[in-house]
Order: C-alpha cells, then sequence, then structure tokens
C-alpha cells in the first residue's frame, strides 16, 4: 500500500502507534531508574537516542515516500532497538509497534522477514535477560508478530477492496454520464425529426399549395379575374390554416382539424380542400365503425394522409387519388391511391425525393405499425399504413 494515499484512520492509528512506542521507551527507563539496574546510563542513552532517531523519521517525509530510505530508516531503529534489549528487558515491548512499522513501510515479503527477525531477536532477547528458555518467552513474542501481521494485512486487503470499489464507481459514474449525454443527444435528434415532420406535413405543404395557387391565379389574371379570386382566397385560407399549425405544433398541440373533430372528418375536410386547391379529384370513403382513437394515432394518420395526398398532387400528378380509412377489430387501416406517374419505391430516400416517405414510415414505426408503399413507373401508386387499434379511454 502507498502509504502517501493513507485513509484518516490509518492517519489516527499511525499516530497512536507513535504516542505508544513513546510510552514504551518511557516506561523502559522509568524502570531503570526504579530498579537502579547497572547499566542506568547506558539505558537511558540508548531510550533517548532510539526516540530521536524514530522521531526523524517520523516526521521525515522521505521515509513516507521513498522505500529505501524507509529499509534505511527502520534498520537504524532496529539496531539501536537491539542495543536497548541487552541492557533492558523492558525493551522487548517495542518489538509490537516495530511490527506494525516494518508491515506498514515495507514490501510484504520485506516486512513479513523483518517481523520473524525481530520476533527472534525479542525472544532471544527476553530469554537472556530470565537466565534461560521460558514458554513466554517464545508465545508473548509470536502472538504480538501474529496479531500485527493479521492486522496489517487485513487491513490492506480492506483497503485494496475498498480502491476497487472506489475505482469502479468512478468507472459507473463515468458511464452514467455519457449515457445522459447519449439520452440528451438522442433527445435532440428525435426533436429535431418531430419538427422536420411537422414542417414538412403541415408549413411545406401549404407553402407549396399556395405556391401553386398563385401560379394559376397569375396565368388567370386579367382576363378571368372572378376565377383568379377565388384562388386568391384559396392561397390565403392555406396560409392562414397554416400560420395556425406553426402555433400549434410549436406548442406541441394536436392539428386544429382534430381539436374540434374526429379523424374520419378531419379526413374528409383533407379530402375536400385537397380537391378544391390542387385540382385532382379526391375520393373519400369509411370502412367500418369508427371509434375515437389516441391523439397520437389521429395525429400520425392524419400526417401521413396530407404528406402522401402532397406527393400525390404534386410529384405524381394524378388526376384521381382514392383516400380509405379501415376500422378493423384490432387495427386501423388508411389507404391512399393515385393514378399518378408512378416511381420506383427501391430508389426513394430522403435525399432524393424529400422527407415525405421516410417520415411516413417514421410516425407508422413510432405506434408499432407498418406502412406499404406500392408502385411502379406510370402505374401509381398505393400507400397502406397500419396501427394497432388502441382506443381513447
Amino acid at each position: 500500500m502507498d502509504p502517501s494515499s493513507l485513509t484518516p484512520v490509518m492517519r489516527i492509528l499511525r499516530g497512536c502507534l507513535h504516542l505508544m512506542l513513546a510510552a514504551l521507551l518511557t516506561l523502559s527507563v522509568v524502570r531503570a531508574v526504579q530498579e537502579r539496574v547497572p547499566h542506568l546510563t547506558a539505558v537511558v542513552v540508548l531510550a533517548v537516542v532510539l526516540g530521536m532517531v524514530y522521531a526523524v523519521g517520523a516526521t521525515w517525509p522521505r521515509v513516507r515516500h521513498s522505500g529505501a530510505t524507509a529499509a534505511g530508516w527502520l534498520l537504524a531503529v532496529g539496531m539501536m532497538w537491539t542495543a536497548l534489549l541487552v541492557v533492558s528487558p523492558e525493551a522487548v515491548y517495542l518489538a509490537f509497534p516495530l511490527f506494525f512499522l516494518q508491515l506498514h513501510l515495507l514490501p510484504t515479503t520485506w516486512g513479513l522477514t523483518a517481523v520473524v527477525w525481530t520476533t527472534l531477536t525479542a525472544i532471544a532477547g527476553f530469554c537472556w535477560h530470565r537466565g534461560g528458555f521460558a514458554v513466554g518467552a517464545v508465545v508473548g513474542p509470536s502472538l504480538g508478530a501474529a496479531v500485527a501481521i493479521a492486522v496489517v494485512l487485513g487491513y490492506q486487503a480492506l483497503y485494496r477492496e475498498s480502491e476497487q470499489r472506489r475505482a469502479l464507481i468512478e468507472e459507473l459514474t463515468a458511464a452514467r454520464g455519457e449515457l445522459a449525454a447519449a439520452e440528451r443527444e438522442a433527445g435532440v435528434l428525435a426533436e429535431r425529426e418531430r419538427l422536420a415532420r411537422e414542417i414538412h406535413d403541415t408549413l411545406a405543404q401549404g407553402l407549396s399549395s399556395i405556391h401553386l395557387l398563385l401560379r394559376a391565379t397569375e396565368r388567370l389574371l386579367p382576363e378571368r379575374a372572378e376565377e383568379a379570386n377565388t384562388h386568391v382566397v384559396q392561397a390565403r385560407e392555406t396560409a392562414s390554416s397554416n400560420l395556425e399549425e406553426a402555433r400549434r405544433f410549436v406548442r406541441a398541440l394536436s392539428p386544429p382539424d382534430l381539436e374540434n373533430g374526429s379523424l374520419p372528418s378531419a379526413l374528409e375536410r383533407l379530402c375536400a380542400s385537397t380537391s378544391a386547391a390542387t385540382g385532382p379529384t379526391v375520393d373519400w370513403q369509411l370502412s367500418g365503425v369508427p371509434v375515437p382513437l389516441r391523439t397520437a394515432h389521429e395525429v400520425a394518420l392524419l400526417r401521413i394522409a396530407q404528406s402522401a395526398l402532397a406527393n400525390a398532387t404534386q410529384h405524381a400528378d394524378a388526376t384521381r387519388v382514392a383516400v380509405t380509412l379501415s376500422f378493423m377489430d384490432t387495427e386501423v387501416a388508411l389507404d391512399i391511391v393515385d393514378d399518378g406517374v408512378g416511381f420506383d419505391p427501391d430508389t426513394v430516400s430522403s435525399g432524393d425525393r424529400g422527407f415525405g416517405l421516410p417520415g411516413m414510415r417514421s410516425r407508422a414505426r413510432s405506434l408499432q405499425g407498418t406502412l406499404v408503399v406500392e408502385s411502379r413507373p406510370g402505374l401509381g401508386t398505393a400507400v397502406a399504413v397500419t396501427v394497432p387499434l388502441e382506443v381513447r379511454t
């Protein structure tokens, strides 16, 4: 474990370790003074020198960041401790804080080796002062070494697991941020697609109708002013309707044709206005028993009808179009068939024929429905969309 990355708990434990060593050094001196040991001066001097060497290492940052410096400092501390152990039996208790220092500052293998050496030295010193071998001389230092090893290695294992969890949390946080960014981007793209469909199916078609009406008016003036005025009125009504559509889809509201009526009535009015404004005859037919649909279904089917009729009148040069809305047991179907010039559906993309067909397919997919286009050059076009029947509740 990198000593530079200590947790607050480990810093507290290290402070307690320093206090323990200082207390044990003081105990050695006090006992030596009380018992007036023969080597009192040596005990005091060695204890003071050991305390100074220890204090230097404890306050020197290089010891915590350099393995070689830490090893040299621990060697000096160990030599001073061994010398103190020769003249003071109480110095054997200093082995316990030394175990933690060695395991903490040295690599695991070297730390364990140092602990074994310190344990054997403590046993030898204890037996030296007792004048012979004793079971307690072996059990005490060995048990202390075992406890120190278990505590330090256990803490290091917990620390590594904590670091792994921290890294995992950081990865999850980064992934969540990336996911949120992707969702925002997807939302932006979806909104752009929605606006593109709405503009294509409302404003663009209305502007195209206005353009055709104004061209027809231009051809009629000045000889047929009354008929030209009819086209101007239709153009003005289309412009007014488009303005209302623009205001409503910006506010994400339902189309005005659906606000005060059902889908069949909205489609019927659409067929009538298309016939009046652009020329081809649009036949309207309703099949089955109408039921109120969810707003999303009604809006999508109306927009698909608007786009298909615009394609039939503007691109296919159709003279007759049939629009059929069919209510079935589990589905509702919308069919738009024209007698125009037709085209090859396999060659159509949003790049070469506009946004119409891709937009219609997208609307059908958004309702888990299907859209099929059948056409051949010179044989007209049939657009059939089927969506699940979801009744408004």
